[in-house]
């Protein structure tokens, strides 16, 4: 739940209404006076409120006093399936429904249309920037994958017919290498330098929602539809474990902690974690919401941010586990969400056609002073300093 108040300017600050009942010399004479005024209580309270303070609290409120700055929201005629962000300039990718990809330059003044990629015949189902930016890779309903040039649009390499049923996730690797998941529990590698793929394996029934690798790329994790984490020698071309099933759909994933911890998602609001190369049972479990989580984005090695049903985009620090607040928030639910090469931004979309960035350059603050002293039902409706509202408190202590 979150409290929309609108913006609104206290019309002079606590010295000025001060200043303005009398002058200089009404307050000199007050030295005089006894100690126990009003004025003075109220100083040594306000006092007393800041030492009691959340240390998380007084940072968030004090970036809240500084300029944000993010870019303009995109609006699309077409409902959009999935963003990208460039991870070498500030250039962000939407693909929509009709099978077409747009890509936008962006900054804190516009966002602009710079190319639109017409490459598949059905709705887009997935799309990523190489490691380098100048390659976006997309799959679609068509069954097909496309690599194509971001500086000239010209297709560098296609695959028609790549897997039996529909792609529905994409991840690109090192040295040339995509991995690709499809509607049905077939895993594919592929190096686009050839024109087959490297190995193929049905890893269930239901549909990819999500694959992972840390820096090694040893170990690939897919989670799907069944409630399964499966993992993948990827040098050995086989099935590495197979977890216990879920009583849920698993449906994003994140690391953490330099690559040692893999956070999951669920379609319960639940979250999973696991040791890396210990996928076949979980670690720990948080109840994070009530809503089903579909996307999730690592913003530090302790942090995350999570949005999906209810379109709220929302904050946690894993180590300790504490809610953070509200990052910002759409309408309707939210697809999919992305961070921006330089870390400042993060990216969503969500079923009103719409894209927003959300300047979250403030949990470099945040990350250092957490604790596990916290009031967890306070802190799942807090504003963050990107939110579009503001906290009730907030508001009335400008009343005060």
């Amino acid at each position: 739940m979150t409290y929309d108040f609108k913006e609104f300017e206290k019309n002079s600050s606590d010295d000025e209404s001060i200043s303005s009942d009398g002058t200089e010399e009404d307050f000199n004479m007050s030295d005089d006076g006894d100690d126990d005024s009003p004025i003075e209580e109220s100083v040594v309270e306000d006092d007393i409120e800041e030492e009691d303070e959340d240390e998380v609290v007084k940072a968030i409120k004090a970036e809240k006093k500084r300029e944000r700055d993010h870019p303009p929201s995109i609006t699309c005629d077409e409902f959009i399936v999935d963003i990208s962000l460039s991870p070498a300039k500030n250039i962000i990718a939407v693909a929509d429904i009709v099978g077409d990809i747009h890509l936008y330059e962006f900054n804190t003044e516009e966002t602009k249309l710079v190319n639109t990629l017409e490459v598949h015949l059905k709705a887009c189902r997935d799309i990523e920037f190489n490691s380098d930016g100048n390659i976006i890779f997309s799959t679609a309903k068509d069954k097909s994958i496309m690599a194509t040039d971001v500086e000239t649009g010209k297709l560098k390499r296609c695959y028609e017919n790549a897997h039996q049923d529909p792609v529905y996730r994409l991840l690109c690797l090192e040295n040339n290498k995509i991995v690709t998941g499809d509607d049905c529990g077939t895993v594919k590698l592929w190096d686009v330098r050839k024109p087959d793929p490297v190995f193929s394996i049905k890893i269930g029934e239901e549909y990819i929602s999500d694959m992972i690798t840390n820096d090694a790329q040893k170990y690939l994790v897919c989670s799907d539809g069944s409630g399964i984490l499966t993992s993948i020698d990827l040098k050995a071309s086989k099935i590495y474990t197979t977890s216990e099933e879920y009583d849920c759909e698993l449906t994003c994933m994140g690391l953490f902690r330099s690559d040692t911890k893999l956070l999951v998602g669920s379609s319960t609001g639940k979250f999973y974690l696991f040791n890396w190369k210990e996928f076949g049972l979980h670690s720990d479990e948080y109840l994070g919401q009530k809503h089903a989580i579909s996307c999730m984005v690592p913003v530090t090695q302790n942090i995350v941010v999570t949005s999906g049903e209810d379109g709220v985009l929302r904050a946690a620090h894993m180590f300790p586990q504490r809610q953070l607040g509200i990052v910002g928030q759409h309408r309707l639910p939210v697809e999919h969400l992305d961070i921006s090469h330089d870390g400042r931004y993060i990216a969503s979309c969500s079923h009103d056609n719409d894209v927003k960035f959300w300047n979250i350059s403030y949990f470099e603050s945040i990350d250092n002073i957490i604790d596990e002293k916290h009031n967890k039902k306070r802190d799942m409706v807090n504003n963050l300093p990107s939110s579009s509202f503001k906290n009730a408190s907030d508001f009335f202590s400008g009343l005060a």
